[in-house]
């Protein structure tokens, strides 16, 4: 493959729309991932997410990087105990074993490229301990009680 077209917001040819992960599995709140590419020579994978108006997604850490490229809608992420307003284009890096979440905004859908190692690690959720703390910090409690 050398060209794979967009064929609407968001989707593709010949690339499946999924769950973006099994009911009950996690939290989280109407999100769909696609993998658009990957590549056993580079060692990734490119996947695009997409997170309906109001949505979001898990909260969860990894022992590998993310680089996530937003290309349309708007919200917020919080990475570490940092929280940033996101939009079309910008830039979001993920370090290594980094709590974080992704909330689509009220009225807009938010949809995102990651860049991702082809082999990784299964994502780690937050014990009670690790919610707590995160919750230490007022900024973080309101943006994680959405």
């Amino acid at each position: 493959m050398t060209v794979r077209r967009q064929t609407g917001e968001g989707t593709w040819e010949d690339v499946k729309v999924l769950r973006y992960k099994a009911e009950g599995s996690a939290l989280f709140k109407d999100v769909t991932r696609q993998l658009l590419f990957g590549s056993a020579a580079l060692g990734c994978e490119l996947r695009y997410f997409e997170v309906q108006a109001g949505g979001f997604s898990t909260l969860e850490r990894h022992e590998h990087v993310h680089a996530v490229m937003v290309l349309r809608g708007r919200g917020r992420c919080l990475v570490g105990t940092q929280i940033f307003d996101v939009a079309a284009h910008d830039l979001v890096e993920v370090p290594p074993l980094t709590w974080h979440q992704f909330r689509a905004a009220a009225e807009a859908p938010l949809g995102f490229l990651c860049m991702v190692n082809a082999q990784r690690d299964r994502p780690q959720l937050p014990g009670e301990e690790d919610l707590a703390a995160l919750r230490r910090d007022p900024r973080v409690a309101a943006f994680l009680a959405g």
